[in-house]
């Protein structure tokens, strides 16, 4: 093997470890959440406390992370001393409040996350600083974007970050919630109580919020099939071709890395030599988080229903399938026709709506040539879906009233879409099919993505912005730790690297200057 190659093979190796930075998972932190962690919107500390904690610790190792991940729009940070009476008597008000928005049991989840950073804790020093930390305990407000790399000046204003100056009581700081998001919330809120559901469908920048709603979707599909143990010979194929297709057009960089881990490690879950009846032989899967650690995190936000049992995961799975359908290519459109419905087939355990989809599937006739095509077949698919259902819901008493079925799009979505009904009947539409598909690449594509891309520059932004001070608070934290083997990973591709440096400049020397040409 040449040189050039194992090097190659080497820095293969090093970016699977790293990923372009040390993975959150390789780093430990004496902290309730370790950096990066994406569970901090669950049921909060799973320890054996009677009273857990409901808002998040930050401390400077996990900060930016948290707050670029959080699916909430709006985050709120408590600066506090540990060592402070007032604090400490504050820290139930507050709790009460944190209580209602953060975690997956929360009356409201996924609208506000609120967090606490001790400033009494020297890790914390140069943040609490960068936000103008002058008095105990102190509220700072906004979207969590804002306080990602980020300073607060009480003296400017600006910025996006506002001072919450009247929050004493619990009631006193959710009156003060209310009044900047004009809702209505109470402390004794229920689950789906009270709720600011995403209902106006002619705002089309709503799609944004699906975005981990897909991730919502992928994880728990992914787990039922474990959990159901429905990976067997028969089905194995057509998984390992749905999480190929997952890892090139999956819109969640979190959800193609972690299919493609999945992909690697396939043979410790798919059937075993020994199998069962059942599914698996002597052996259980461990469990694999396909889209990051945290997910599923028990709610949803642009499917959010009015009750429990409406939308959900059957409308995170369906953005998921139209967002891989705008995806794939020409030549790919076929192959990821007959991928999707053999997934559904052999994998959706709703065995009418199994039934129905396949029946849809098996009526095309002729293969797919075009993404164009496959799209509009699974647009037109999806509005029979819920043509059937408009008739079927409301007699059964299972339709959302927040959210009834519709023929989609809607007009005031996308009016283009609308062709000239001259000549039909009142009840049916004339749609425009290149038009149709053109809302669906840019709804499904460039929108449902808008969030995430905002949230990979922040991550960007915050890796190459570290300073000095930063880097020595980072390695002042006695918990942080590098895992063995992406350390021999870094050393043995520095190595190579300066083998190849040493290589090239010796060759370079040794080789003969080129004749001059007269011409």
């Amino acid at each position: 093997m040449s040189s050039v190659a194992i090097i190659t093979l080497l820095i293969q190796t090093l970016f699977l470890y790293t990923d372009g930075a040390l993975p959150a998972a390789a780093v430990s932190i004496s902290a309730p959440f370790a950096a990066g962690s994406r569970s901090l919107l669950r049921s909060i500390n799973g320890g054996k406390s009677e009273k857990p904690d409901y808002a998040v610790e930050l401390n400077a190792t996990n900060f930016d992370s948290v707050l670029s991940e959080t699916p909430a729009t709006h985050a709120i940070v408590e600066f506090f001393a540990h060592w402070c009476p007032a604090c400490r008597n504050y820290k139930p008000q507050y709790e009460k409040v944190a209580k209602i928005f953060n975690g997956a049991d929360a009356a409201h989840p996924g609208i506000i996350l609120m967090t606490r950073v001790d400033c009494a804790l020297k890790i914390n020093t140069n943040l609490c600083d960068k936000f103008s930390v002058g008095h105990y305990p102190t509220l700072l407000w906004g979207p969590p974007s804002k306080f990602v790399h980020g300073s607060f000046d009480p003296n400017q204003g600006k910025g996006g970050i506002l001072s919450i100056d009247d929050g004493r009581t619990a009631e006193r700081l959710l009156n003060w919630i209310n009044k900047q998001l004009s809702s209505s919330y109470l402390l004794d809120d229920q689950k789906f109580e009270n709720d600011q559901l995403l209902k106006n469908s002619s705002d089309i920048g709503q799609i944004a919020q699906a975005i981990y709603d897909i991730e919502e979707a992928t994880s728990t599909a992914f787990d039922i099939i474990l959990d159901h143990k429905m990976i067997k010979s028969e089905t194995q194929l057509s998984l390992v071709k749905f999480l190929q297709l997952l890892v090139v057009h999956h819109p969640s960089r979190r959800c193609r890395k972690g299919t493609a881990e999945i992909l690697v490690d396939f043979d410790n879950i798919s059937v075993d030599k020994k199998e069962t009846e059942s599914g698996f032989g002597a052996g259980e899967p461990r469990h694999y988080d396909i889209c990051g650690k945290g997910v599923p995190r028990g709610y949803w936000m642009f499917c959010r229903g009015s009750t429990n049992k409406t939308r959900g995961f059957s409308c995170g799975l369906w953005v998921l399938l139209h967002s891989l359908s705008v995806r794939a290519d020409d030549g790919e459109s076929e192959l990821a026709f007959s991928t999707i419905c053999d997934f559904v087939h052999n994998f959706f355990v709703c065995e009418e709506c199994r039934q129905h989809f396949y029946s849809m599937c098996s009526s095309v006739s002729s293969p797919f040539k075009k993404s164009r095509d496959f799209a509009l077949w699974l647009w037109s698919a999806h509005n029979k879906v819920n043509e059937r259902l408009m008739k079927e819901e409301p007699s059964l008493g299972t339709n959302d009233p927040e959210f009834p079925k519709i023929i989609w799009p809607p007009r005031q979505l996308c009016p283009s879409c609308y062709a000239s009904t001259t000549g039909k009947e009142s009840n049916e539409i004339e749609w425009d099919h290149d038009k149709v598909y053109t809302f669906l690449k840019d709804y499904y594509g460039k929108e449902l993505v808008t969030l995430y891309k905002e949230k990979e520059l922040l991550a960007e932004r915050r890796s190459a912005g570290l300073t000095a001070e930063d880097l020595t608070a980072l390695t002042s934290v006695n918990a942080l730790v590098v895992p063995l083997g992406a350390a021999l990973a870094i050393a043995v591709a520095s190595c190579a690297f300066g083998a190849l440096a040493c290589y090239w400049r010796q060759h370079q020397k040794s080789r003969k200057p080129p004749r001059k040409s007269w011409n």
